[in-house]
């Protein structure tokens, strides 16, 4: 009778044991939204696999894009459903603040991928700029570029302001504090030899230095964006507008003290009352990723992404395979560098 109360405990004990044990394994792994829950990043500790038994990969992927009116959310959302379709992952496309706050829910384990510029994330991972006071991100590394973000300097159609070097003494803005257009702004000058305190500054958003240049407050505003940019168009449209080019050998020295900016052309006509071509310099758009996404999960990404790009709602005839790796400064993730090592993209 002992024996058999015995034999009875230990089978109960045995079957607990192993109940635990598959709990613990479970548990504590949700992908989380953008509503403060950790987004199973592995560096978090709370990343839960379902992908293969060996994988370290989240059962569920988040990409942190931007606001509902530009261009992240719509790319992410659809980027989200190849990602899917390519892994079996469940992938969703947050709505957020865009560039800066992107890096900070990458670094949080709060996003898997993020949309960025390239610009912002050269600042993140080196722990300057809008990032010097939180200190650098080192938990991620890039996927790809995917399009032009056009540092565009505005004035208006009747301005005798022809030049970078013309700003001085002018009104300028130079974009929100603390955004990636002021920082731009700051290195173009610096190009030409001048800084801050040679302009009489303005910190406005662009919409707001739009209507500033329309009402004769302001001279000239940085804005940078993808051409055409809405308020330019319309602003062209009402006041009339010219774009101040960059000269060759300042986007020389640009490029080779900054590498995440590239040179870029905006097409005659672009905007109504700028009939010729304009160069200057542009910031990619870029995909970053979590550095512990495994090889397989980030190659099978990317290779969705660039082989799939007819499907997405914007940008379609931006992104191009073998632009995915310029201007970007960054470790490229070894997922992605293998499906460019495929390619032959350099």
């Amino acid at each position: 009778m002992k024996k058999g109360k015995l034999l009875f405990t230990s089978l109960v004990l045995a079957c607990m044991t192993l109940l635990a044990a598959c709990g613990t394994g479970s548990g504590g792994g949700a992908a989380g939204g953008s509503n403060g829950g950790n987004a199973g990043g592995s560096s978090s500790g709370s990343a839960t696999s379902t992908t293969s038994a060996t994988s370290s990969d989240p059962s569920q992927l988040v990409i942190a894009t931007g606001g509902t009116g530009g261009t992240y959310y719509p790319l992410g959302g659809a980027i989200a459903e190849l990602i899917k379709e390519a892994t079996g992952i469940t992938t969703t496309a947050e709505v957020t603040g865009a560039a800066a706050e992107n890096m900070r829910l990458i670094k949080d384990g709060d996003a898997h991928i993020a949309f960025v510029q390239g610009d912002i994330a050269d600042y993140a991972s080196k722990g300057t700029n809008m990032f010097q006071e939180d200190g650098k991100i080192e938990n991620f590394q890039a996927l790809g570029a995917l399009y032009n973000e056009t540092v565009q300097i505005v004035v208006s159609a009747d301005s005798n302001i022809n030049s970078v070097a013309d700003l001085k003494g002018k009104r300028v803005s130079v974009g929100s504090p603390g955004s990636g257009t002021e920082v731009n702004a700051q290195q173009i000058l610096e190009a030409y030899g001048l800084t801050f305190d040679d302009l009489q500054l303005q910190r406005l958003s662009f919409a707001d230095s739009a209507k500033a240049i329309q009402d004769g407050q302001l001279d000239a505003a940085f804005q940078t964006a993808g051409a055409p940019t809405a308020a330019i168009t319309e602003l062209a449209a009402t006041t009339g507008v010219k774009i101040i080019p960059i000269d060759a050998d300042k986007i020389a020295s640009l490029i080779e003290k900054y590498p995440f900016y590239v040179e870029t052309t905006i097409p005659g006509n672009t905007y109504q009352t700028v009939p010729d071509d304009v160069t200057t310099v542009s910031v990619r758009a870029i995909l970053v990723v979590q550095s512990d996404l495994s090889e397989d999960l980030v190659y099978k990404a990317t290779k969705a992404l660039f082989e799939n790009v007819d499907k997405l709602p914007a940008k379609k005839e931006e992104i191009k395979l073998e632009g995915a790796l310029q201007g970007v400064s960054l470790p490229v993730h070894p997922g992605a560098q293998k499906y460019y090592d495929e390619k032959g993209v350099q």
